[in-house]
């Protein structure tokens, strides 16, 4: 059987998802794993067609001490276990920068330029490249295709892609990019099926997870996105602090004497729900906790999305869905209720015992505003792109 491999690599883990291809469905998933604790504890665990458990081992540190070592693990077990023909990787990469607004076929050419966004986000983008790399030097003659998380949002008008700073700087690159595509435009489509009477109509994505934005789309198009240049913007998250006053980062250079490095790494790892509540920057861990600081947390990330969604529904002139997805919005009926209380000033009406039992459909009878809960799954965006690529 010919298969396509998906790689999505963070900096500690190794997500992979195996795609059977050829068949009269589309494309088939085979296999789906991770290989997270890199470094420190690796574990590898793998299931298969209908979560059948296919691995769970530790590994010890000096066997997969970093993602390359961690790549060539997966791609080991792979061989050994999965009988299929390999034609493909298709990879997530965060930042595809101003010049790709479609999936790509990789080269080393193509790989010197994105490191080049290494710096716009460096919680993701050296992590996305290392095992492109690797497959690179170890299977030069399989094909590698990149697949932006930029890409969805590169039809955004002027007036929402630029700063308000001289032109030059935007000729340079330095404009709203947008993040989380895969995930938007999974949802856009998945709307089609499951919401056809709104799907078309104006609609606000929540992607919350560890990293979170909001997304405007109309007629199934991004229009406007809570993140910009980096994904530092828009909301607060796990360890990002989201939207702040730049001032705030002249201060920090000026009167505190903190560098470029240090003002990064406070932003990035210990803002956000971490920074807020000093507990925890799971979701989870903050409801679970009785500390009053990580309410306050919780209760700071749902003013934001609110706030948030206001903007998104301006710039949609009206709003007729708002959709929840990733892990949080999948996941926390908790959350997903808080948010609905915000949105409740433009029509929106929660059904608690729909909410409660995780239904797809989350807004009562009469409410003005639809109320939904869909899976994402980049993924599966990422392997359709890969075919159609090649």
């Amino acid at each position: 059987m010919d298969a396509i491999l998906v790689l999505n690599a963070g900096s500690s883990s190794l997500k992979f998802q195996l795609f059977g291809i050829g068949g009269p469905d589309g494309p088939q998933a085979l296999v789906k794993g991770k290989i997270d604790g890199i470094g420190t504890h690796p574990h590898l665990r793998a299931t298969g067609p209908a979560k059948t458990l296919l691995v769970d081992r530790d590994c010890a540190p000096s066997e997969v001490p970093d993602l390359p070592a961690a790549t060539h693990a997966m791609a080991g077990w792979m061989r050994e276990t999965q009988q299929v023909n390999l034609v493909a990787v298709g990879h997530r990469v965060v930042h595809g920068g101003p010049d790709y607004s479609q999936p790509v076929r990789l080269d080393e050419q193509v790989l010197q330029y994105l490191e080049r966004f290494i710096p716009l986000a460096p919680l993701h983008q050296p992590h996305n490249l290392e095992p492109i790399r690797t497959m690179i030097e170890r299977r030069p003659e399989l094909p590698q295709v990149a697949c932006f998380d930029t890409a969805f949002h590169r039809g955004h008008s002027a007036v929402a892609d630029h700063y308000a700073i001289p032109e030059r700087f935007h000729a340079e690159g330095v404009r709203r990019y947008g993040f989380h595509g895969l995930s938007y435009e999974y949802i856009s489509g998945r709307l089609r099926e499951v919401a056809p009477d709104v799907a078309g109509g104006r609609i606000v994505v929540a992607h919350l997870g560890s990293g979170a934005s909001l997304c405007a789309l109309s007629d199934g198009r991004s229009i406007e996105s809570t993140l910009g240049f980096t994904a530092l913007d828009g909301l607060p998250m796990g360890t990002r602090c989201g939207q702040i006053d730049p001032g705030v980062i002249l201060y920090l250079i000026d009167q505190k004497g903190m560098t470029a490095k240090e003002v990064q790494d406070l932003l990035y790892k210990e803002s956000g729900l971490k920074g807020l509540s000093g507990v925890s920057n799971d979701v989870r861990d903050l409801l679970e906790s009785d500390d009053p600081r990580a309410a306050f947390a919780l209760d700071h990330f749902v003013y934001r999305v609110g706030l948030h969604a206001g903007a998104m529904a301006a710039a949609l002139d009206g709003l007729d869905a708002f959709v929840f997805t990733a892990g949080i919005g999948e996941n926390s009926p908790e959350i997903r209720a808080a948010i609905a209380k915000r949105l409740e000033w433009c029509g929106a009406e929660l059904d608690p015992a729909a909410n409660a039992a995780g239904k797809s459909v989350i807004s009562t009878e009469r409410s003005r505003v639809r109320l939904l809960v869909v899976p994402t799954d980049e993924e599966l965006m990422i392997v359709r792109h890969t075919l159609a690529l090649l």
